[in-house]
């Protein structure tokens, strides 16, 4: 038991090896599953798609965020949610040695084929992004296809 090691343990921060990557790549190549499980180091925010006979619902975890931080956008059933956050604290009076800012951007792509581009509602509450998306009426309308020959 002594010889086990945690999946992906290694942490980037100012202080590692660009080589540490290649032991969090051994670890997803050696892994028991397939297909490879993601690294924990590279992911983003996390999103649910639930659904009605109505509406699409898709709910993201954004703790923290803005909703001026956070833009949604729906093409042809295409929804991209973005995030472009940016810490930058100022303060007066203080004589820093070393001093790091944070940039983060991230976004999520999901394609629902019946889904409408009018009618889309977001909702940020609680670090959580609710977006509401509403169905296309379904015709139900089988189209005959001739057969050549």
């Amino acid at each position: 038991m002594a010889g086990l090691v945690p999946f992906n343990r290694r942490t980037p921060d100012i202080l590692s090896d660009p080589f540490d990557d290649i032991t969090n790549v051994l670890d997803d190549f050696f892994a028991d599953v397939w297909p490879f499980r993601r690294s924990l180091v590279a992911d983003t925010f996390k999103i649910d798609v639930l659904e009605d006979d109505k509406n699409y619902y898709i709910k993201a975890e954004l703790p923290g965020v803005k909703k001026e931080e956070v833009n949604v956008t729906v093409d042809e059933g295409r929804i991209q949610i973005s995030v472009n956050k940016e810490e930058n604290v100022e303060e007066e009076g203080k004589n820093y040695i070393h001093r790091e800012r944070r940039q983060t951007s991230m976004q999520r792509n999901i394609f629902l084929a019946d889904a409408k581009d009018e009618g889309v509602v977001a909702k940020l509450e609680n670090g959580i992004l609710t977006v509401t998306v509403p169905k296309k009426e379904q015709t139900g309308k089988a189209v005959p296809i001739e057969i050549e020959g």
